[in-house]
């Protein structure tokens, strides 16, 4: 756990005007829902601010925003609140919590929707689904749209449509100045290429514009599973078909031991396992043929896929990943799956000895290559996948052993790594980031922080300091 230093306190005049000018509710050390709205999806983040205020407008961000600039307090921005280091909350400052703010548009015809800050992706996808259409937005639906889109977006859906912030339009955000602003490809242009990667640097986005992609809503897709001393030959033939496979395939690798739930048989559960997981953005049928060279693989334990609702295959992580579980995590992004790698992986997959702990390799390519390198501060898009090792316990006991595992597969991966998504970035310091977006950039993102927050208000995120 780490926390923020406080710099200044919020007396009761303050306190009074901004609570004379707050739709929303203003929540407070002592008063009774104070603990569980401190409290943050990563269980290993304990943290305690001087307020936490619950945002219901635009008005009540700029309100908030103004106050923490005027008494000095450090202020975190948190939409759904599963930032890996818990960068959405802090010790003594104030929390500008927006989870309220949840309006969801939905345009089919226009093939547009516009959402707030505090919606989540399953809330989002909810709407889209209705349509037969999607944003391609993460892979647990608890996760808040806001943090996943303004560090790229990865998900099962990025082969064929690309990340997040491809399918971004524009943003309506607050600065640093308590300003309302709206970004795009034709308004601050600037501030909308670093807001597509990097963008809790610049200011809190109270409202996103996305285009709406055809998906629908039954897709092939789930994990086939074979026993984790099969992943050496696996992973060989993996990386050849996966190599051919078209861009409405993504798929996504997952070391781990079997979840007992009730799709896996209870004489598989806490077996060693290597799951493949699949989404197939097209026609069921096509889908079947691409992924039948798969299925014929070796002897699998199990075959979970089917052609299913979009909406239940985006939520079959959510079992892995609840609330309050402890986690830590390392991210590596490599330019392909070699025999050195694939040996690394596995031999740390067999020392996995945790129910919870794993770790996916997720393939990129596809759509995502298909967008300049130079057109949004996203860095990355010549990786070939990215490797994000979670380490995950229930509690505090067994925190420290599952923080060394993922420390020592991150160690032995790093001679291999081609750069690292920075929404998997935990406190890990400047050099980290600067991995995160590269020399060139890096450096233009400072000079557009120097532009839009010259003072750093807006430093408890993966941050890129003006000067």
């Amino acid at each position: 756990m780490s926390s923020a230093s406080t710099r200044s306190s919020l007396d009761s005049a303050a306190l009074a005007e901004l609570a004379g000018q707050f739709q929303g509710q203003l929540v407070r050390p002592g008063e009774p829902s104070y603990d569980e709205h401190r409290r943050v999806w990563n269980g290993s983040v304990d943290r305690s601010p001087e307020l936490i205020a619950r945002c219901a407008t635009v008005s009540d961000v700029i309100a908030a925003v103004r106050c923490a600039r005027q008494t000095g307090l450090e202020a975190a921005v948190r939409g759904g609140g599963h930032s890996f280091p818990g960068l959405s909350s802090c010790d003594g400052g104030i929390v500008i919590d927006l989870g309220q703010m949840k309006t969801i548009r939905v345009d089919p015809d226009a093939r547009h929707a516009s959402a707030q800050a505090g919606v989540l992706l399953g809330e989002l996808d909810a709407q889209t689904q209705a349509f037969g259409l999607a944003v391609p937005a993460g892979i647990v639906t608890h996760t808040g749209l806001a943090g996943l889109t303004l560090g790229g977006g990865i998900g099962w859906l990025q082969r064929r449509y690309g990340l997040t912030i491809d399918q971004l339009l524009a943003v309506e955000l607050i600065t640093a100045e308590g300003e309302l602003v709206r970004a795009s490809e034709s308004e601050n242009a600037d501030l909308f290429w670093g807001i597509r990667g990097a963008g809790a640097n610049f200011g809190v986005v109270t409202s996103f514009e996305f285009r709406l992609n055809p998906l629908g809503p039954t897709v092939l897709a789930g994990p086939i599973v074979w026993a984790t001393e099969d992943s050496p030959k696996l992973m060989r033939f993996y990386r050849e078909w996966a190599a051919e496979a078209p861009e409405e395939l993504t798929t996504i690798v997952v070391h781990r031991q079997a979840p007992a739930i009730p799709a896996v048989p209870p004489e598989l559960h806490r077996r060693p396992v290597v799951m493949v997981g699949c989404c197939y953005a097209g026609a069921v049928e096509e889908g079947e043929k691409v992924i039948a060279p798969l299925r014929r693989f070796g002897a699998p334990l199990l075959d979970l896929c089917a052609p299913k609702p979009f909406l239940v295959h985006q939520a079959m992580f959510d079992p892995t990943f609840p609330h309050g579980r402890w986690y830590y995590f390392r991210s590596r992004d490599v330019a392909e799956l070699t025999d050195e790698v694939i040996d690394i992986a596995v031999e740390h997959a067999l020392r996995i000895d945790s129910p919870h702990s794993g770790f996916p390799i997720f393939q990129l390519g596809g759509a995502i290559a298909a967008v300049g390198q130079d057109e949004t501060a996203f860095t990355g898009r010549s990786a070939g996948f990215t490797i994000n090792i979670n380490g995950i316990a229930e509690s505090e006991e067994d925190f420290d052993r599952q923080r060394e595992w993922v420390r020592g597969l991150s160690a032995e991966l790093e001679p291999h790594q081609s750069g690292v998504y920075v929404n998997f970035l935990m406190d890990e310091g400047e050099k980290r980031v600067r991995d995160a977006y590269g020399v060139e950039k890096y450096e233009r993102l400072r000079a557009l922080k120097r532009k839009y927050d010259p003072d750093n208000f807006f430093h408890l995120n993966q941050n890129i300091p003006p000067s």
